[in-house]
């Protein structure tokens, strides 16, 4: 791919109703579109929201089947965070919408995600093992998050560090703020402030390019 062009969709969750947030996402996914995106990756639980003392049940396929549909009609591949139910327990997870696929792919969020620009599944990683494990053709690693001022100040040192570390691109998709993307150097290409909008990256052959586009 010569040109690869991401979005981190800096999202600001109004309620709990999955169907709401949908629509929303669709909003976003559209304006990635327009700006020829090949992959969106949204913050994270940004199609349940955090819930109030426990984590909200998961999204049903039928609920996600409009932003599955848009993934399709746009030729868009999109990264939303969602819930889990695993064994019992519920915990934090990405769904993946692919073109290629006319399914809903469902993981564990973990520590973030490598993928390769093209392919139809997502590589979750444990960026606290001592070397994670990453694939050598992946090309970014994203992180879904939704941090305040404290811990988004750790977040994106850790961030530069890993991408200086492994040699790879990484895209931060922030609930709040901050969202942001460093290149394989770990040198940062653009952070956002604070808002809805489009965070986007575009590599070619002279390395990345990145702009902030708001979604008004």
């Amino acid at each position: 791919m010569s040109r690869w062009n991401i979005a981190a969709a800096q999202y600001v969750r109004q309620d709990s109703c999955v169907d709401a947030h949908v629509a929303h996402h669709l909003r976003f996914i559209v304006e990635a579109a327009r700006q020829r995106c090949d992959l969106l990756v949204f913050p994270e639980l940004s199609l349940t929201g955090p819930g109030e003392a426990n984590l909200p049940e998961p999204p049903s396929d039928r609920q996600l089947d409009p932003i599955l549909n848009a993934t399709h009609l746009h030729k868009i591949t999109v990264i939303a965070g969602i819930t889990l139910d695993d064994g019992g327990v519920r915990q934090k997870g990405l769904a993946l919408f692919s073109p290629c696929s006319d399914t809903v792919i469902r993981y564990p969020q973990g520590g973030g995600a490598s993928l390769i620009p093209g392919d139809k599944q997502l590589t979750i990683v444990d960026t606290h093992a001592d070397t994670p494990i990453l694939d050598p053709m992946a090309a970014l690693f994203t992180s879904s998050q939704d941090v305040g001022e404290h811990r988004w100040r750790q977040s994106i040192g850790a961030l530069q560090r890993f991408a200086h570390k492994y040699a790879i691109a990484v895209l931060m998709a922030n609930a709040r703020s901050g969202s942001a993307l460093w290149d394989e150097k770990g040198q940062l290409i653009v952070r956002a402030d604070k808002g809805e909008l489009l965070l986007t990256g575009s590599r070619d052959r002279r390395g990345w390019q990145g702009d902030i586009i708001p979604l008004g």
